[in-house]
């Protein structure tokens, strides 16, 4: 039972017995127990991970890619509970073994020796305690997934366009302080400069638990390179952040796809301006049109075509399902206002020129 002394010489009783001196004592830390339900998930989780550990070994999956990537991330989800379980029970070892030095020394320098050493311990425990039970909060499905990133120049003109453009660069530039892959997937640039649409592939590390909280109205008030009378302009773009999914999460009937194929124009040689390489394709169902020109072959284009379709699905079903959370835990009455509604978040940039 853990005790507590207040001041020196004797104190209060406890339940009939009396407290020593508090010098003789040590100051006990109070370590909640709770964690010790989770001993067995924790150690499944240690097993887990000593196995997926053993797997990145293997020259079946050392030479493929996919399984190589997917072992990889399971393997980084789950090192930092295991690390901290680690540290968590060398550290409670290491406690006892003061403990018993403590109560089984008679020397009392060694004892006071001890005693700092069991607080200091105890304390580093329950520190460690409530870095796991965070650890173990239930984490987002979608937070180690790449993502699909669509900038949408909104309202303002060209000047909504130059702003697009803009979060095109600073996404990107933030992408690169992660080491994140970046891929050009669609764009339609704007004559002024900018961008009218433009998505991008961001694949790494944790990327969807990253930038999620980005989407929605990202707005700007600026006096625009375009402006000869100094005026501050207000201008808006939509950013969605979509994660990857692949054909098994979302199966898409093809009797439901509207496809056109086009020539794609502009720089790439006689191939992209004689060859229909671009790819228009509709989904009837939600009237989802994706365009897609970056590459240059025509079924490379489509790939890329259903995989934002993928995308836009998949995002689309999430927020169907907020909706429903929504519907259950929140009243009738209660209701949320469009501008804070998903997708509609406003988000006021203050923008400095270099």
């Amino acid at each position: 039972m853990a005790c507590f002394v207040g001041g020196f010489g004797f104190g209060r009783s406890v339940r009939g017995r009396i407290l020593c001196p508090r010098e003789q004592r040590p100051r006990v830390v109070r370590v909640s127990m709770s964690l010790e339900s989770f001993i067995p998930k924790l150690k499944s989780a240690q097993d887990q991970f000593e196995e997926l550990t053993q797997q990145l070994g293997d020259p079946d999956v050392a030479s493929n890619p996919t399984e190589l990537t997917k072992v990889t991330k399971a393997r980084a989800a789950l090192e930092d509970v295991v690390n901290a379980y680690n540290e968590w029970t060398e550290n409670r070892e290491q406690a006892e073994e003061a403990k018993m030095l403590f109560e089984e020394s008679d020397d009392a320098e060694m004892k006071e020796m001890a005693r700092d050493e069991m607080n200091e311990l105890n304390a580093t425990v329950a520190d460690i305690e409530e870095r796991i039970r965070v650890l173990l909060l239930p984490s987002d499905p979608n937070d180690d997934k790449n993502v699909m990133l669509e900038i949408r120049a909104g309202t303002g003109g060209d000047e909504a366009s130059i702003w697009a453009g803009d979060l095109v660069r600073v996404y990107t530039k933030y992408a690169e302080t992660k080491s994140w892959k970046v891929f050009t997937v669609s764009a339609s640039e704007n004559e002024s400069g900018g961008y009218k649409e433009c998505v991008l592939e961001m694949q790494g590390d944790m990327v969807y638990s990253r930038l999620k909280y980005e989407a929605g109205v990202h707005r700007v008030q600026r006096v625009p390179a375009t402006e000869t009378q100094g005026r501050v302009h207000t201008s808006t773009a939509t950013v969605a952040i979509m994660p990857e999914v692949d054909e098994v999460e979302v199966q898409i009937d093809q009797k439901d796809i509207e496809l056109k194929t086009a020539r794609s124009g502009g720089a790439g040689g006689q191939n992209v301006n004689k060859v229909e390489t671009a790819v228009d394709l509709l989904h009837k169902p939600t009237g989802i049109r994706v365009f897609c020109t970056e590459e240059r072959s025509q079924l490379k284009n489509k790939d890329r075509a259903f995989q934002i379709l993928r995308a836009k699905l998949y995002e689309m079903e999430l927020e169907e399902q907020q909706k429903a959370v929504s519907r259950e835990y929140f009243p009738q009455s209660f209701s949320i206002p469009k501008a804070l509604s998903r997708g509609r978040v406003f988000s006021t940039d203050c923008w400095q020129p270099a």
